[in-house]
């Protein structure tokens, strides 16, 4: 089935029946991936408080076993009725990948499957499974534009008999933006502290509105490659108020380390410079990242490249093994990366 647009989100949940079972929400706006999935949900016509109904899984739980996936669509729930197999964080797991190729050739039981993940680059297996297949859709969701915010602003206002005055929409505009939860708190929250009121002026967002913009892991890691330890913690301050998990920037810096140690890899094997290395194995990477992960090839070496790739992979084995302490674990490693790239 082909990819539902972000604009076209709105009229497809409505749809009754959803014209599918098979759901894959991915995109860097992690709060509208989140938002989405919840949306479809709903829709599924599934009770979502029996928990004999729902099963929710981390994309961590299946791993490279595609069979845990297709046992959990296929299972039939204790008192009978639709069942929905809801699965967060996934990447680049390849059991979910094979398991939703799967799930595609058979014919439609009555469980759904809404896979929420981050963003994933064009050609990624798990996109692809879902583009490619006819029983599945897949969402993208990406920062919400000028006109999604403007719409954004005017629906949660409206909801509480608030105006706006055009100063204080432009600033809005300008702090909130970066992901949709995060924008949708700050209205909210901005909507309680002028209940009362007619209008919403510019100083009322300055008081209430806190920075909810341009909200990436992107950022984080292209501070953990610069060796920018401020600038680290000033980004992963931004993504836990998001309320965006941190394991994600844990799972995209050992990502990042990869391609690192791919491109050293054939800088050393063709005595080429790091910017013919970006040319074939980087084109790909968003053009205001190319300048940090040149840099970041120039200044560490491939054995270096290799021991902080194990060193992020065993930390990733960590968090999973002890869950309580999945932040401490992430926070620790990737400011030890930090420093790492500072001495260098």
């Amino acid at each position: 089935m082909a990819e539902v647009k972000s604009h076209e989100f709105d009229a497809f949940v409505k749809r009754k029946p959803l014209p599918a079972r098979l759901f894959l929400v991915y995109g860097p706006d992690r709060g509208l991936v989140s938002e989405r999935a919840a949306a479809l949900a709903a829709a599924s016509g599934v009770d979502l408080d029996d928990p004999f109904s729902v099963v929710r899984l981390d994309a961590g739980e299946v791993g490279s076993q595609p069979g845990r996936l297709v046992d959990e669509m296929n299972a039939i729930g204790l008192f009978g009725g639709d069942r929905l197999v809801w699965i967060r964080n996934a990447g680049s797991e390849k059991g979910i990948a094979d398991g939703l190729d799967i799930l595609a050739a058979m014919p439609a039981g009555t469980s759904t499957l809404i896979i929420e993940a981050g963003d994933l680059r064009k050609g990624a297996a798990l996109r692809k499974a879902a583009e490619s297949a006819s029983q599945a859709v897949a969402i993208a969701c990406y920062a919400d534009d000028g006109r999604a915010l403007q719409a954004l602003i005017d629906q949660e206002l409206s909801a509480e008999g608030l105006r706006i005055s055009p100063a204080a929409r432009q600033r809005l505009i300008d702090t909130i933006g970066g992901d949709r939860l995060a924008s949708r708190n700050e209205l909210r929250k901005l909507a309680l502290y002028c209940r009362g009121k007619e209008v919403v002026e510019e100083e009322d967002v300055e008081e209430i509105v806190g920075d909810a913009s341009a909200i990436s892991t992107d950022d984080a890691i292209d501070a953990i490659l610069k060796g920018d330890r401020e600038g680290f913690l000033h980004a992963i301050q931004k993504i836990v108020s998001s309320k965006t998990p941190v394991f994600l920037v844990l799972q995209g810096c050992l990502r990042q380390f990869q391609l690192l140690e791919l491109m050293r890899a054939e800088m050393d094997e063709k005595r080429a410079p790091a910017a013919q290395a970006m040319a074939t194995l980087g084109r790909h990477l968003h053009f205001r990242r190319k300048p940090f992960v040149e840099n970041a090839l120039k200044t560490w070496t491939a054995p270096a490249i290799r021991r902080e790739t194990q060193r992020l992979q065993a930390a990733i084995l960590q968090s999973r093994q002890r869950p309580a302490l999945e932040d401490t674990i992430a926070m620790h490693t990737m400011l030890a990366t930090v420093l790492q790239s500072a001495r260098r």
